[in-house]
């Protein structure tokens, strides 16, 4: 079963909102076995919208649509379907009811007819109907193909994908399976994982698919299996990560999306009842934003210093500025003593320091752009490493963060054994 995701909106397309409907869709369809062949973003264009339904007719499954079904004029998907499937809009008796209840309900104010339209729907369409929202879902299929109309509130969209559209796929099509397995690898580039990982690659049964998913120091690898006998994929998929697992175990973190090393590195806080504080310069807070995106992470993590300006690393953070004179503000020597600072400050058993010059400018350093100090003081000593990661600045940023929290989770499971 193929499908193509298509978001209607000028706001997406002159970037003044980012597409994340998309991405949320094709994550759905895929766990139900349904392969997303494409993803397009139109402009609120009446012609444009119908020329695109026109050409994915009995290419695909499935179109699922997201965007253009508010009250103003602007928003036109209605209509373009009634006009695509030669159909009138009428009123929806449930569809008014829920919009009366949420206009004069909740917002204790009076309906007014643009509410009301909200009701009006495709006489040939299936409801799908929106608890979360105003505007209704819409279901209809033409020939072959099946298209659904939702609206573009990302939160709208959600329940109606997980409550409507999910289950009604899954009652009413056979589709094949399609399994993922991610494995988390942190400290190597893709290329040289390839290459240790080669041999191993090739002798991959022809129903199992590798692709390496590259970020700034960590690289994703997703092993992706499709077929129609569940167990034998699952089986597959398991013997050949424990095969991957002891070529290249030193640098896997762990599996699955959801079992990034900031979710690891709390696992591991919480198992042993310690803390973690950050003190961040070039970083600019980065590292406190992945330890802090995980749930529960207020049982481990005290808190964070941006100490991005030099006075702020001496005033704060008391770095002595006999230190920075000596040996520059990008120096293991700040590092260490941001990282001390920090740890007796937020009261941590473990602390991250970070400083360099992330660029384009050197700022109060000499040290070459790039350049950048990781300092982690555990309970019992400060270690500090030197690393160049070039250049652009949102690169550095990145692979220091990443860096950072990967020395942390070593160090931790270090002081383990």
């Amino acid at each position: 079963m193929k499908a193509t995701i298509v978001t209607i909106g000028d706001e997406i397309l002159i970037g003044q909102i980012v597409d994340t409907n998309s991405g949320f869709i094709a994550k759905a369809l895929d766990k139900i076995g349904v392969q997303t062949h494409e993803m397009l973003s139109i402009s609120d264009d009446k012609k444009h919208i119908l020329d695109t339904f026109s050409s994915l007719q009995n290419k695909v499954d499935l179109v699922v649509i997201t965007g253009g079904l508010g009250p103003t004029k602007d928003d036109i998907t209605k209509k373009t379907f009634c006009d695509y499937f030669d159909d009138v809009l009428v009123e929806n008796k449930a569809v008014l009811d829920h919009v009366i209840d949420i206009i004069e309900g909740f917002y204790k104010r009076p309906i007014t007819q643009l509410n009301r339209d909200q009701a009006l729907v495709p006489s040939k369409c299936e409801v799908l109907f929106n608890k979360m929202g105003t505007a209704p879902g819409m279901w209809m299929k033409k020939e072959n193909t099946v298209y659904v109309s939702l609206p573009g509130v990302p939160y709208e969209m959600k329940y109606l994908v997980e409550n409507e559209i999910i289950p009604k796929i899954v009652n009413e099509y056979k589709r094949p399976y399609i399994i993922h397995k991610t494995i988390m690898t942190y400290g190597e580039g893709e290329s040289r994982i390839a290459e240790k990982i080669e041999s191993w690659e090739n002798n991959l049964p022809d129903f199992i698919k590798l692709a390496y998913l590259p970020s700034p120091g960590k690289v994703r690898l997703r092993l992706t299996a499709r077929g129609e006998n569940k167990e034998l994929l699952e089986k597959s998929i398991q013997e050949n990560v424990e095969s991957l697992t002891k070529i290249i175990s030193e640098i896997i973190v762990g599996f699955d999306e959801e079992e990034t090393i900031e979710v690891i590195i709390g696992k591991l806080l919480t198992s042993q009842n310690k803390t973690i504080a950050t003190a961040e310069s070039c970083s600019g807070g980065k590292i406190a934003q992945m330890l802090t995106s995980v749930a529960g992470s207020s049982n481990y993590f005290r808190g964070s210093v941006v100490s991005y300006a030099t006075d702020t690393k001496i005033d704060i953070l008391n770095v002595s500025s006999k230190t920075i004179d000596d040996f520059s503000v990008v120096s293991a020597e700040v590092a260490r003593a941001m990282a001390i600072g920090v740890q007796k400050i937020m009261k941590s058993d473990y602390a991250i320091a970070t400083t360099g010059n992330a660029g384009p400018s050197k700022g109060d350093s000499k040290a070459e752009v790039g350049t950048v100090f990781i300092a982690l003081a555990t309970p019992n000593t400060v270690l500090v490493e030197e690393f160049n990661f070039g250049q652009p600045r949102e690169k550095v940023i990145d692979r220091t963060s990443n860096k950072a929290l990967e020395m942390m989770q070593k160090e931790i499971l270090k002081n383990l054994q």
